[in-house]
């Protein structure tokens, strides 16, 4: 009896789960002399005594307190016998006491784990009120997600064009979150895409397993620590009637599950991280409209005063060189006005540049712009973009999108790996309108001896051959690299004519 009460109090004063089991297993089959022994609670996870799980002849008895049942007890005798009275009296006592202590250790995870969860939402009202950009409130929130509850990657997947989802944030920073960056999911038949389109969260078991076998068909390579996940809670980040996006928390290698209430849990926080994320948004449409203002005044004086003076100064050279007797002087001449067309073309793309993010969300050019504006805190430096060619003429919406991805994906490589202080974009559609072009330059390290290290390249890769195309990464002239992403556009009726 003393040594029965003795671990009674043992158990009833544990509340650390893990240790509790370990403790409650234990102490049982000692006192009764059993040779193996296995506590398991599907939310609390297993603790086993003896070497190996109990066999036949094993004892079942289910840990519980009141009406509620949390796991079950195998107890397998010592001698390969049966239970006597005493043992089984033994055994009743200790699972009742059990189940109590379960109950008391589970309310307080519980209430610790809502106290991490509401920390985490306060670190995130923090940030709102220093002022946190929107890309650096999605990485805090998806940070504070995962720690809090126990994962091993916390990500942000956000809209990226008709019926996909691309990961924009993954944390932490490591080479997992490297090969998941900027990775595209479709909004049918992945966890991710169904917690977005239906608002509700999705938990999922084996899903590395789960998402291989959907996309098994689908172009593009699946980054092989995929296999590798095994739970993983996806929550819609929702502000009103508007779904901004998908939090997803998973563990790599870990078969533990998430439960019941840590999906509770992350739905709550996800509600005040959206709220969050959608007042980074506001301040960063204030700050953009501020700064098209400005820029649409700059395009007006460049096409009111600048375009006008050099068009003239070209007619008067061109006038001149007519004059001229000298053959050689005349064509200098002439030189010196072609220069100022090309001079006058350039000056209405950066005028297009200026205007163009104020412009409807349907114009591939803006689009392309918010890209590259979009990637200007990773990069430290805003990099230059140029047009030529029909291209919200020539483009259709599906090769569109793979070429807005495709520039992210690329920016996202310069500000990653090239350690670069200016990047180029060209953006090219031929006369015909069959022939996309995509060079991203830059003045940085230039690509590595292999090119497997750059993460993403397969991504591009796959998305140019789809479209018959193919994707070039290599040094660049003098410094850096220059990659070139091409694809043949579908012909469309009554053909296309050039423009800018």
């Amino acid at each position: 009896m003393p040594a029965i009460l003795a671990a009674v109090g043992g158990i009833a004063h544990e509340v650390e789960l893990p240790v509790l089991l370990h403790r409650a297993v234990t102490a049982t089959c000692e006192l009764v002399g059993a040779r193996r022994g296995r506590l398991e609670l599907p939310e609390g996870g297993v603790a086993r005594y003896g070497s190996g799980d109990p066999g036949a002849g094993a004892v079942e008895l289910p840990i519980r307190s009141g009406a509620r049942t949390f796991g079950t007890l195998a107890v397998e005798p010592g001698d390969g016998g049966e239970f006597g009275r005493r043992e089984r009296e033994v055994l009743g006592a200790l699972t009742a006491a059990t189940g109590i202590a379960v109950e008391k250790a589970l309310l307080v995870d519980q209430m610790r784990r809502r106290e991490r969860w509401l920390e985490a939402s306060y670190d995130v009202t923090r940030a709102l009120l220093a002022a946190e950009d929107l890309h650096g409130t999605l990485r805090l929130v998806a940070e504070r997600a995962r720690v809090v509850a126990g994962g091993t990657a916390g990500a942000i997947a956000r809209p990226d064009g008709p019926g996909q989802l691309v990961f924009d944030v993954v944390e932490p920073p490591g080479e997992d979150a490297d090969r998941l960056t900027g990775l595209t999911v479709p909004t049918e038949g992945t966890a991710t895409g169904m917690a977005f389109t239906t608002r509700r969260p999705v938990v999922v078991r084996d899903y590395g397993e789960r998402v291989q076998e959907q996309q098994r068909d689908r172009a593009g390579a699946m980054p092989a620590m995929i296999k590798d996940l095994d739970s993983a809670i996806s929550v819609p980040l929702i502000v009103g009637d508007e779904t901004l996006g998908v939090l997803v928390v998973a563990k790599f290698r870990d078969r533990s599950p998430f439960t019941g209430s840590d999906v509770q849990l992350a739905e709550t926080f996800a509600g005040h991280a959206a709220l969050a994320v959608e007042f980074s948004r506001a301040q960063e449409a204030r700050q953009q409209l501020a700064v098209f203002s400005d820029r649409d005044r700059i395009a007006r004086d460049l096409h009111d005063l600048v375009i006008q003076r050099l068009f003239a100064t070209g007619l008067g050279l061109e006038g001149v060189s007519r004059l001229i007797a000298d053959e050689g002087v005349a064509a200098r001449v002439a030189g010196f006005a072609q220069d100022l067309d090309g001079t006058i073309r350039e000056i209405r793309n950066s005028i297009f540049s200026l205007q163009a993010p104020a412009q409807a969300h349907g114009s591939l050019r803006a689009e392309l712009l918010r890209v590259a504006v979009d990637a200007r805190d990773a990069l430290g430096f805003e990099p230059r973009v140029g047009f030529d060619g029909p291209l919200d003429a020539a483009v259709p919406d599906a090769v569109r999108s793979d070429l807005i991805a495709s520039l992210r994906e690329a920016l996202t490589n310069v500000a990653r790996h090239a350690r670069a202080g200016s990047s180029s974009v060209e953006v090219t559609v031929d006369g015909l309108g069959r022939r996309l072009s995509l060079v991203v330059r830059d003045d940085g390290a230039g690509p590595p001896r292999e090119a497997g290290r750059i993460s993403g390249l397969a991504n591009l890769a796959a998305r140019a051959a789809r479209w018959g195309g193919n994707c070039v990464l290599a040094a660049a002239e003098g410094r850096g690299a220059r990659l070139e992403w091409t694809a043949e556009l579908p012909a469309r009726a009554g053909g296309q004519g050039s423009g800018r």
